[in-house]
């Protein structure tokens, strides 16, 4: 400690206290060193957070960390074992690594105790953890100050004891003074009196704390505001809220000094608490339980036999010999690198994973490159097939941990991680908490609501602020970069406030929560290593230090990722072995290929060579099929014409932003219609499979090690080295690979070229093992669509059940795409999930809008194996009440009752009556009042069904929309298509198909579905209009001109021919509308449309006519057009078509209206 300081600050909160502390923790060492602090403390409230952080970075600057934390102590009123509310602060600090430890155990104590309390500790258990811990009381708003405020005089006293009780000698009583203009906050000068007093008559010593919150007394408008977010509050209400002053900020020793002139001995104190508190966190090497007394011996046992058992039954890529070989090298670095029980581990909770048949991806990352993981069943990919580099994973020339990335599916993912905390104990598995900052938009939207600024204006200016990539930039940049901004600033002085103290709350933590994926598990209690959180929205717990600083406490990460295409697949799979046939044989019989014994449901066994597949890659109906359902991807799919497995692996690997650019040379060199160059004859044959192309981080390293001499682990450091552009590094490694290359034969001018172009490569080449373990789960999706399509997407479908918009493009596909077989919902056919009987896709219950599967499943459950065989079955067998009146509506509107009563109408209007009759039914089941002999309801007289028509065809349609999101039935554009074609309005997949080969002005139909108008920054008015056609859903954008024009006609449900700009923007279909027109309009000038009628039944004939004629008027500007009739059933010889001698104007609604008569078979367009 420097020489004869006078004050130390022991009370800092900074930004980890969330969105309370201001003071930004790497410029706190800053701080410290201008003022001449040779110590500092951080006491972050309720949490240790920055502990380590804290600890290194302090360190690093010369400056002491005193580690620390400010705690909500739960304490006794006055009155007899009452509790005073709310907690009061006290602040703990670190006197030596036992106290140290003793602070993580509080910190578990203030978050686990699962009780859903706020976070505390109590009096017992601050005893019980004092060893090594120096307390504070907290100061004017602490437990005793609180006592004192209250006049509680004694309490105060008998707490104080009780502290004294539990800390002897650590334990001091703590002054503040944050004058203002009117004196002393009212806090501090009820309290301090008291305070000395009492420090005095117990012979405790005092100590000064400035209780800091922000680095310079000028933040304290933007914390002030900052406090408002976090409240909820307003900085300029009238009513009560948290309220700091403006000396809250990091004094000096001077100003210290000057306010405890008379106090000296508490200002000698805090360099005296700073000379007793001398630990400083650490970090620490790598710690695991222990998984086997021999772990060395433990991982060649199960490695060799695991090879052995891989090598019997699935073909390789190479001799035996070299199998072995490979294994040995790795074997040899693993165990070198002390990282045995590593491997151990995750084999262990893999093999458990699938010996519970929990689907797991055959690998992520570069971990698919270790034949070690393959023979352990920890990945599914033959490394030495795809010639994938152990030194990418784990680098024997740069020691760090192994990180294996597991996928596993989506819903059994927390089964595995149940399984290892019961395996290595509860308390000694977490997981890794995350911090969410206040990033520039959202600075600007926060502090915009705590000034009470209108939203339309303050959304005005988040927007204005660009985004790169996909974080918003900052608002120094913001201001820099958009003049709009800085006008706005320059006019207006409450943005010019927002922006001043938006930008000083920028980059602030928000909230914490949990790493999506990443769990730790240690070889003790993890509190015993790390402070511990819990998230409220968990019942696991997790380290309070974020996945950085966890590491280098010495916990080991391990990735638990759930896979949403893993469960596609699965459940495909499922609903295969469910149809009674192995995933060998096609829904026809024919046998696709031939498995090795146990492995008929292995999707990992399938073929790699199926013909069926790639066609289905080449022809890019690649919808839901995984990494290829972008139409970028597809129309890559398209130039590629994939052949084999390679190709996908390129093309994952290729498929992004800078190496997209080489996919056009691929395809030509692929596809013959370019010759390959060669960079070098020495490393052609690396670069073969790519078509001459460097695509992958690991032929980086290939070339370096072939032509230039460089060990794979070495080449592994230079791709390091240059995909991260360290200047320094790539300085010594020129010159290292030149030379290297001239003593294989590669002249210095070529060398150097080659270099260059490694370079550039090395920034965006991707990893291989990735790629290929990516394009290995992308072909088993493309292999399950073309062999079992019906299964392959009722899977899907379950994936996205309650995501209207995903179902719609793949019902599209189903329909469309593939001409499926499929079924409507049906009370009596569907399950709750999409489901496949007998090769038909079923309708799932449960992805109808607003029904809940839990209801659904009460349908279900209540038919069993029995179909209902009317409304009224259905009633008395299922207790509708639980169902719930709008499920049951939402069954009637997408007809699911149709098998019981065609008539929708009747039974959507017929709820109530239904349910009441169910209540009364279930009733008096419940209550044992069935005779002996009857079944209830026996008695009970059956409601009367509403005596209603069916809705018209179009107003089912539009009611079938309410309830499944989209047209599943039809589309109201149906009857339209005959006109439509003739006027070369096109459908929507046309557009797109269109807009691929360049910009296009088109005409497109569709059924209005929503509108949204905004306005701009200059106050214009635009528009987002969402259409639907008979090939699926889209949205069209109105600036203001076409707007005004056309409002009238964008209503939700008009049905509109639009005029629009139709291109392609990253792979996302744009349309600008510049005209509108109702649909009925274009109709009328189409011409005449005459009607061929298909009847059964001769009275159908009279119902008709008066169809026609009612609808005269109503079809006003249609031609007419001549009506003939074909006769059908039994006694005539055929079909007799009689020519009506009439004519009349025919619209599509009219046709629509005739095809929903009793007796009308058929009607067509003549």
């Amino acid at each position: 400690m420097s020489a004869d300081p006078r004050f130390i600050h022991l009370r800092v909160h900074t930004e980890y206290s969330l969105l309370e502390g201001a003071m930004r923790l790497k410029k706190l060492p800053g701080l410290c060193v201008a003022a001449g602090m040779p110590a500092v403390a951080v006491t972050d409230t309720n949490n240790m957070f920055a502990a380590l952080e804290f600890s290194v970075s302090a360190q690093g600057a010369g400056v002491q960390p005193i580690m620390g934390c400010q705690v909500d102590l739960a304490y006794l009123s006055l009155a007899p074992g009452e509790r005073a509310k709310p907690p009061a602060p006290l602040v703990l600090l670190a006197q030596s690594e036992c106290g140290y430890e003793n602070l993580m155990k509080l910190n578990s104590c203030l978050y686990l105790r699962g009780d859903g309390s706020l976070p505390h500790v109590t009096l017992t258990e601050l005893a019980h953890h004092a060893e090594g811990v120096i307390c504070l009381t907290g100061g004017p708003d602490g437990p005793v100050g609180r006592l004192l405020q209250g006049g509680q005089r004694p309490a105060a006293e008998a707490l104080m004891q009780r502290l004294a009780q539990a800390f002897g000698d650590r334990l001091y009583v703590e002054l503040q003074r944050h004058p203002g203009d009117g004196g002393a906050p009212e806090a501090e000068r009820l309290t301090e009196r008291g305070l000395i007093e009492m420090a005095y008559a117990m012979g405790l010593p005092l100590v000064a704390t400035n209780d800091v919150y922000f680095p310079k007394s000028d933040m304290y408008e933007a914390h002030d505001a900052m406090l408002c977010v976090a409240e909820g509050a307003y900085v300029d209400q009238s009513a009560p809220r948290r309220r700091l002053t403006p000396q809250h900020y990091f004094k000096s020793q001077e100003e210290m000094a000057a306010l405890f002139a008379d106090l000296p001995e508490a200002l000698e104190n805090t360099v005296e608490i700073a000379r007793r508190c001398a630990f400083g966190a650490y970090k620490r090497n790598p710690i695991l339980p222990k998984f086997a007394d021999d772990e060395v011996e433990e991982l060649r046992r199960q490695a060799r036999a695991g090879l052995a058992a891989r090598l019997a039954v699935i073909p390789h890529a190479a001799p035996v010999e070299d199998y072995e070989k490979r294994l040995e090298f790795e074997l040899g670095i693993i165990e070198g690198m002390g990282f045995p029980g590593y491997f151990l581990i995750v084999a262990d909770f893999i093999k458990w994973a699938k010996d519970h048949d929990i689907p797991v991806g055959p690998g992520r990352g570069s971990g698919a490159g270790s034949l070690v993981a393959y023979a352990l069943t920890i990945t599914d990919l033959d490394p030495l097939r795809y010639s994938l580099l152990f030194e990418r994973f784990l680098n024997p020339e740069r020691v760090s941990m192994p990180d294996f990335d597991i996928d596993f599916c989506m819903d059994r993912r927390e089964e595995v991680i149940q399984y290892v905390q019961e395996k290595y104990g509860r308390d000694r598995v977490g997981q890794i908490i995350t911090f969410g900052a206040l990033l520039s938009k959202a600075a600007v939207r926060d502090i915009g609501r705590v000034l009470q600024m209108p939203y339309g204006q303050v959304d005005r200016l988040s927007k204005m602020i660009p985004v790169e990539g996909v974080k918003p930039v900052s608002i120094e940049k913001a201001l820099a970069d958009e003049p709009r901004l800085r006008e706005e600033a320059k006019n207006e002085e409450v943005v010019d406030r927002l922006l001043t103290y938006a930008q000083q709350v920028e980059g602030l933590l928000r909230n914490a929560s949990t790493h999506a994926a990443g769990v730790v598990i240690g070889d003790r209690p993890l509190d015993a290593l790390v402070p511990v959180y819990q998230d409220p929205r968990s019942d696991m717990p997790a380290t309070q230090f974020n996945m950085k600083w966890v590491e280098q406490a010495g916990l080991v990460k391990f990735d638990f990722l759930g896979l949403k295409t893993l469960t596609v697949i699965q459940n495909a799979v499922d609903m295969i072995r469910k149809a009674g046939r192995p995933l060998n044989v096609a829904a026809d019989g024919t046998v696709l290929y031939d498995p090795p014994e146990g492995f008929e449901y292995d999707i990992g066994a399938i073929p790699l060579d199926d013909e069926k597949s790639y066609r289905l890659y080449a022809s890019a109906k690649t919808v839901a099929v995984f990494q290829v359902e972008s139409s970028g991807m597809m129309d890559a799919l398209k130039r590629m014409k994939p052949t084999c497995i390679e190709d996908i692996v390129a093309l994952v690997a290729l498929y992004r932003p800078g190496p997209m650019e080489n996919i056009p040379t691929y395809c030509e060199v692929k596809n013959g219609l370019r010759e390959l160059e060669s960079i070098h004859p020495s490393i052609d044959h690396i670069l073969e499979e790519t078509q001459g192309i460097i695509v992958y981080q690991e032929q980086v390293m290939q070339i370096a090690q072939v032509m230039a001499g460089y060990s794979l682990g070495g080449a592994d450091l230079l791709r390091r080295a240059m995909g991260k552009k360290i200047a320094e590094e790539m300085a010594k490694e020129r010159p290292k690979f030149e030379k290297g290359a001239m003593e294989n034969g590669v002249d210095k001018k070529k060398a150097s070229e080659v270099f260059d172009l490694l370079e550039k490569f090395a920034n965006y080449g991707f990893n291989k093992s990735h790629a290929a373990a990516y394009a290995v789960v992308s072909y088993q999706t493309a292999w399950l669509k073309a062999n079992h399509p019906v299964e392959f997407m009722a899977g899907v479908m379950n994936c996205d059940i309650h995501l209207t918009d995903k179902l719609a493009v793949y019902f599209q596909e189903v329909k469309k795409g593939l001409s499926l077989p499929w079924a409507a919902p049906c009370v009596n056919r569907s399950e709750a999930t999409f489901d496949v009987q007998g090769g038909v896709l079923h309708y799932a219950l449960g992805a109808l809008k607003n029904v809940g599967g839990e209801a659904m499943k009460l349908i279900t459950v209540g038919r069993g194996n029995r179909p209902f065989a009317t409304l009224y079955d259905v009633a008395q067998r299922v207790d509708l009440k639980r169902v719930g009146k709008r499920p049951l509506e939402m069954l009637a509107r997408a007809g699911a009752f149709d098998a019981l009563d065609r008539n929708r109408r009747r039974v959507f209007e017929s709820i109530e009556a239904l349910m009441s009759y169910s209540a009364a039914i279930h009733e008096q089941k419940n209550s044992s009042q069935v005779s002996l002999f009857g079944e209830a309801g026996d008695d009970l007289p059956e409601p009367r069904l509403a005596p209603v028509d069916d809705w018209l065809p179009a107003e089912r349609l539009t009611e079938e929309f309410k309830a499944v999101g989209f047209y599943l039935s039809g589309h109201p554009l149906d009857d339209y298509m005959t006109v439509l074609r003739r006027q070369d309005v096109k459908t929507l997949d046309e557009v797109t198909a269109q807009a691929e080969r360049g910009p296009a002005l088109v005409k497109m139909a569709g059924v209005v579905a929503g509108r949204q108008e905004r306005k701009s920054a200059r106050g214009n008015r635009f528009a987002f209009a969402q259409l639907s056609d008979t090939t699926g859903g889209y949205e069209v954008t109105l600036f203001s001109d076409t707007l005004e024009k056309c409002r009238e006609f964008l209503e939700t449900g008009a049905q509109v021919v639009i005029t629009a700009e139709a291109t392609l923007e990253a792979d996302q279909l744009k349309l600008l509308c510049r005209a509108v027109q109702p649909i009925d309009g274009m109709v009328a000038g189409a011409g005449a449309v005459g009607l061929r009628i298909f009847v059964d039944q001769p009275g159908a004939i009279g119902s008709v006519a008066a169809v026609l004629q009612g609808a005269s008027q109503a079809a006003r500007g249609a031609r007419p057009g001549p009506i003939h009739f074909c006769l059908m059933g039994a006694g005539l010889p055929g079909e007799v078509e009689i020519d009506s001698g009439a004519e009349y104007p025919v619209t599509p609604q009219i046709k629509g209206a005739i095809k929903s008569l009793t007796g009308v078979v058929m009607v067509e367009e003549i």
